[in-house]
């Protein structure tokens, strides 16, 4: 097992827009997607371009081409050990969107905000 644990944000109601997107592609996308999110909890911030980058204040993106499409994962590190994947988005313009980096800010305060590391400890890894 590596040192680093995926989780994927989830709002106050349990509902994740990463794991809804990646459930609603074909069973290829979704196996190339894994694969990339697997990659990242292997090498975690070793990670470097062209698989991943720094965007700004601790947010990172996972940079994937689908079938054409530059699909991005943004992300960002906590409590040592945890990889928390905030959501997706399809890439048009040559800069990540500011609204986009804005919105895994939003998405990063909400997840500290409700979960110390003994919490999330308790939430995720009690199958260790």
């Amino acid at each position: 097992m590596s040192g680093w644990r995926i989780i994927y944000y989830e709002d106050a109601d349990s509902v994740s827009e990463l794991y809804d997107f990646i459930e609603s592609q074909d069973v290829r996308v979704q196996a190339k997607l894994f694969a990339w999110i697997n990659m990242l909890e292997e090498k975690g911030a070793t990670l470097t371009r062209p698989y991943a980058d720094l965007l700004e204040d601790g947010i990172h993106e996972l940079r994937i081409k689908l079938t054409g499409k530059q699909v991005r994962i943004l992300y960002f590190f906590c409590y040592r050990m945890y990889i928390v994947l905030t959501h997706s988005f399809v890439k048009t313009t040559d800069k990540v969107p500011e609204n986009e980096i804005r919105k895994a800010k939003t998405y990063r305060d909400d997840f500290l905000k409700r979960f110390t590391e003994d919490k999330l400890k308790e939430k995720y890894d009690e199958n260790l």
